[in-house]
């Protein structure tokens, strides 16, 4: 694992205030963790997880949280 790469991924979806649901998938999709327990998985966390899996960094646009 590439900790620069994770580390900066993470802050930068931080940064652009990406739903959380997303980011954990996204992480644990990065890290190579089993998915959640069916029920506690979310439409914004299959997205993160798959997109985790690939290493994509640029498909989070589309879940940022306008606040």
């Amino acid at each position: 694992m590439d900790r620069k790469f994770y580390y900066d991924a993470v802050a930068r979806m931080q940064k652009a205030n990406v739903d959380p649901e997303y980011i954990q998938g996204w992480v644990g999709g990065y890290m190579g963790n089993p998915k959640r327990e069916e029920q506690r998985i979310t439409e914004a966390y299959e997205a993160g997880y798959e997109a985790g899996e690939g290493a994509d960094t640029e498909g989070f646009e589309s879940w940022r949280i306008d606040s």
